[in-house]
């Protein structure tokens, strides 16, 4: 089973040329061919890759000329505007871009207080079905607006990113890190959603190989189930807690899963969930 990461983020440095919104603590530059060195490095074969808004807000030209040079080895992502009244030509249009696989909103509690119920997200969320496209959704620090969305639109596919818990920009994880699990547990129970185990290691409080993740983790893969969690490392946004090498050797090397369940997690899931597998030539 090939490795999947679920989620990434490649960029070019902040230029005139493709300046960005702000500038997070990432690396100076990610590129699409930097990004796949590092996959090469830690045996990842392919990624979601996810264009990033924090750095182009909406635009997903870069990821467009990032999938095109690597189609084997990234699927692509893009954030849609609900305040966009043609946001719905514009996923169909998404729909027509090669490697792409699905569409993403921002639901969290800073998010312009965006509520589940609004017209523009409504839309996405009804035309991302009609495509045949999942909503990928960040909703950590808000579950319950991302609940309500999940259950206003059972027709549509979501895949809750990071496992909708609210992960540190900087070292130490907060004192409780895991507080809002419970609540993660609890929308297991919505049969059309999916939920990312990404960044997960910048939860722990103990060094690499962060041994503290794996208990919270297996109550998450009890009550979800290995096929609808979908393993990743959000690089790199989590650059300053954890490097990508130490956010994928955790699940390599563990015994905490079989080797069924880590083909499953580490690839199987996310390969069905986006309908797409990397092809390294």
């Amino acid at each position: 089973m090939p490795i999947i990461d679920s989620q990434v983020h490649a960029y070019e440095a902040n230029t005139p040329r493709r300046p960005w919104h702000s500038v997070p603590n990432w690396p100076p530059h990610v590129t699409g061919d930097e990004m796949v060195a590092a996959m090469d490095r830690v045996g990842v074969d392919g990624a979601i890759f996810i264009s990033a808004f924090s750095l182009y807000q909406y635009d997903a030209s870069y990821a467009l000329e990032v999938q095109r040079k690597h189609p084997g080895r990234f699927a692509i992502i893009k954030p849609v505007n609900p305040a966009d009244p043609a946001v719905g030509e514009v996923i169909a249009e998404w729909k027509k871009q090669p490697g792409a696989v699905a569409v993403r909103i921002m639901m969290t509690a800073r998010e312009a207080g965006l509520r589940p119920d609004d017209p523009g997200v409504d839309r996405i969320a009804r035309e991302a079905a009609r495509h045949g496209f999942p909503v990928n959704v960040l909703f950590w620090g808000n579950i319950e607006a991302g609940t309500t969305l999940i259950d206003r639109h059972p027709n549509t596919r979501f895949i809750i990113d990071h496992m909708a818990i609210l992960q540190p920009r900087t070292p130490p994880a907060p004192p409780e890190p895991w507080a809002d699990l419970p609540k993660v547990l609890a929308l297991a129970q919505r049969p059309n959603a999916l939920i990312k185990v990404s960044g997960a290691c910048t939860l722990s409080r103990q060094p690499y190989p962060f041994p503290d993740i794996w208990d919270p983790l297996a109550r998450l893969f009890d009550t979800w189930g290995f096929e609808r969690c979908l393993w990743g490392t959000d690089w790199t946004r989590a650059f300053a807690v954890v490097n990508y090498e130490h956010a994928v050797e955790p699940f390599l090397r563990t015994d905490r899963l079989s080797e069924r369940e880590r083909a499953m997690l580490m690839g199987g899931a996310c390969a069905k969930a986006y309908g797409w597998s990397p092809d390294k030539g």
